[in-house]
Order: C-alpha cells, then structure tokens, then sequence
C-alpha cells in the first residue's frame, strides 16, 4: 500500500486551520512564521514560497526577510536578534543552505530554542535524544506521523535508518528508537549493507542518492520510508528504486508526493506549538 503524504498533510492542515482558529480567539493574534532566505538558489526559493503559502492556507502570519548573496552577515545577524525579541513571532527559520561565505552555525544561534521551529538547536535535538521532545525535526516528525496511519504497531520493530544527517537521520534515529523499535543506523562507511537492511522491519532512506536502495536490500514485507528528493533526467526520483521495490513492501511512499508534503505542514505544527508554549507561560 502505498502511503501518500500529501492526502496526511491535507487532513492535518484542515486540523492546524481549526486550532489555529481557536488559538487567535483565545491570544487575539495569529501564530507567526518568520523566514530569512539569502541568495537565489531556486530549490530554496521554492520552499520558501511554499512554506508561506502553508501559513496562509492554515490562517497564520508569515513574514519574509529575502537578502542578497552578498549581504553583510551583520545585516542578517540585525535581523534576527530583532525576530528574536519580538513576541509576536513564535517561529523563526533561515533557508538552508546559505550561500559561501555566511557563517551557518553563528545564524542559527541566534534564533532562541523556543522560536527554533525546524529542531535544529542543540538544545532541542538533546531534548529529542533525552526522549523529552519540545520541537521535532519537521521531516522525521511527518515520517512518524505517516508510519501511525499503517496502523502497525512500531514497539519491538527492527528499524534501520540509512542517513546519518543532524536534521533527518539522527533525529529520525531517535523517535523510532523513543517509540520502542530497535533502530540501526546505516550511512557511507557502513559495511555489509544490503544484509542489515534487509532484516528491516522499517526501512527510512534519506541518503540522497537516486534509487540506492534496491529490492535485494529490502525484506518482504517491509515498511519502506524514501525521504530522498533527488532530480534526474529532469524528473524527481527518491532514494529507493520504487518499481521493483514497491513489488516487496507492505507499504512504501512515493516520490514525489510522500514525505515532501508532511515536512512543511509539521513546521506549520511546530510553530503552532511554539505559540500555544508561549501563550501558556
């Protein structure tokens, strides 16, 4: 069966609308996104309007900083210690990747645990590892959210995560393994993979390698979770070889339209929570 992110995101949005309507009647304003994108890399100018677009699809407030390759960092860095006192932005995100040049890591930590609606933060990713979750990294979290519609109960479940990035694999590594499966990490240097992956109850793949994963790598039965988004030819293909993948899978998403659509709608999650947090202090 295949799970499709986009028909999850749609009837998660349509609950984000409604508490973000209780959450205005209740503070007398909207929850609030602030987004800095700094160059003209087409893929992130592409996030940047569609993660404003969710905010006006959910009824929140957006705001949209967008600075020049070439814009002094201090310019930046004004910015967001201006974002960051303001207590009518609950979240705040920089576009990733920045241009050469821009300090990556001085820019992130600027933005306050609390306004750090991708989970990124040292603090919240600790959190996350302590099992006492604040902010979710926004791609595992919709991961998890479609791996609940299977209705498979994941405690005891093998899982094997292919990825070892701060902001999918190793958070991604830590929810299967605070919802109880016995999780393996897998990544360039891992040896003997196909024979790991392959006893996988639960397969995520977020390498960012076009079809890597292979129906030889796959047990029967599997759930297999392709996060990669990579273009060939033209066309957006996934980490996992779907065709001859799908044949083995009990359930398997797509690319496109499987875990790209839950990764805004969990930040527009994120930033509600961010809000709710504040409102109750």
């Amino acid at each position: 069966m295949l799970i499709y992110g986009k028909v999850v995101s749609a009837d998660t949005r349509a609950k984000l609308r409604t508490q973000v309507e209780e959450f205005e009647k209740r503070a007398g304003r909207k929850p609030c996104l602030a987004v800095i994108i700094v160059g003209e890399d087409p893929a992130s100018q592409t996030y940047v309007r569609n993660k404003i677009a969710g905010c006006a699809e959910v009824g929140m407030r957006s705001l949209h900083y967008e600075y020049a390759d070439g814009t002094p960092q201090s310019e930046i860095e004004k910015t967001l210690n201006d974002l960051a006192t303001d207590d009518t932005v609950d979240g705040i995100l920089v576009q990733l990747p920045l241009p050469k040049g821009y300090d990556e890591r001085k820019l992130l930590s600027l933005i306050p645990d609390e306004k750090d609606v991708d989970g990124f933060s040292p603090t919240n990713l600790g959190l996350l590892a302590m099992n006492k979750p604040r902010t979710i990294s926004c791609t595992p979290f919709g991961v998890m959210k479609m791996l609940e519609t299977t209705g498979v109960k994941l405690e005891g479940k093998n899982a094997v995560v292919i990825g070892r990035s701060n902001t999918v694999g190793k958070p991604m590594a830590m929810l299967l393994l605070n919802a109880n499966c016995t999780v393996t990490v897998c990544h360039s240097k891992t040896e003997n993979l196909a024979e790991i992956t392959s006893k996988a109850d639960i397969l995520v793949a977020a390498i960012g390698r076009p079809k890597f994963v292979t129906a030889d790598m796959v047990k029967d039965g599997a759930i297999v979770i392709d996060v990669g988004i990579n273009r060939v030819d033209g066309k957006l293909v996934g980490d996992v070889d779907f065709e001859n993948v799908e044949k083995k899978a009990s359930f398997i998403t797509p690319v496109p339209g499987g875990v790209g659509p839950m990764t805004i709608t969990m930040l527009l999650a994120n930033t509600l929570q961010a809000a709710e947090a504040k409102a109750n202090k």
